[in-house]
């Protein structure tokens, strides 16, 4: 990471953070416009997803979307434009170094669970192992509902979310952090998955108890191999089967632009 990403790996590297953009909004994380990824390429430098001239949705996200900025927030914009809450991005990936992507969504249940002050405890047993762990250590709560577009701001969530992988932000969504762009992003669903069980819980009446403790020991790390990359790849197929790959857009774009001006008009 000392001397960045080499040529050939930056365009990886956008078209992945393009794809995670993707996966978060067809999960319902991020709806519309709102929510980005940012993935760290060098100790003063990222990728992050910004907001183009044709801006039609995370959902759509195309790696020509992913920008490299440096850590003071200038860079290679274009026509671009940088999110609102890049403060977010830029003071999580100064203040903590170990930190290699950054994740910040808006799931509906997260958001509604912590304003009708449901708990996400570790309710969940094997059903969902890396939501026991992440409930069991305590889920941060960053109490300001107001839009991080600020150093200030940016320094104060930081706080509140300390050393932990996620934080809730009150009213308003979520960030989650990962030593891999896979991880952060697993992350924000796992946590999205935990909010919307305990919702249902108590939408049911139900006030579970945290699993036991000598059942909790018998659920195991399974790790990254496992929890990320899989369920990565798993995201990315249904992408593809839904023809929301960026693969497949890249094809239908080098069509079009291949294509004779009889062959438009006899699709058309």
């Amino acid at each position: 990471m000392r001397g960045g990403a080499v040529p050939g790996e930056l365009s990886s590297l956008r078209e992945r953070v393009a794809v995670a953009c993707r996966i978060l909004a067809r999960q319902g994380l991020a709806e519309g416009i709102l929510g980005h990824v940012s993935v760290r390429i060098a100790a003063d430098r990222l990728l992050i997803r910004c907001r183009g001239p044709a801006e039609e949705g995370l959902l759509f996200t195309s790696p020509e979307d992913v920008r490299l900025l440096g850590l003071d927030g200038m860079g290679e914009l274009g026509e671009h434009s940088p999110p609102n809450e890049l403060p977010l991005h830029l003071e999580t990936l100064r203040c903590r170094p170990e930190v290699m992507a950054v994740v910040h969504a808006h799931p509906p249940a997260v958001v509604a669970a912590d304003l009708a002050g449901v708990p996400l405890r570790p309710v969940l047993g094997a059903y969902n192992i890396p939501a026991s762990h992440l409930a069991a250590r305590g889920i941060p709560v960053y109490e300001r509902s107001v839009l991080i577009r600020r150093r200030d701001l940016a320094e104060e969530m930081l706080s509140a979310m300390g050393d932990e992988s996620v934080c809730l932000l009150r009213g308003h969504g979520i960030i989650t952090v990962g030593s891999t762009l896979e991880e952060a992003v697993v992350r924000a669903i796992t946590v999205d998955e935990l909010a919307r069980v305990c919702l249902d819980i108590a939408r049911c009446g139900g006030t579970p108890e945290p699993v036991p403790n000598e059942d909790f020991a018998e659920l195991p790390d399974l790790g990254s191999a496992f929890n990320d990359a899989l369920l990565w790849r798993s995201h990315v197929a249904r992408l593809r089967h839904e023809g929301l790959d960026i693969e497949r857009n890249n094809r239908a774009i080098d069509g079009v632009a291949g294509a004779s001006p009889g062959a438009l008009v006899e699709e058309r």
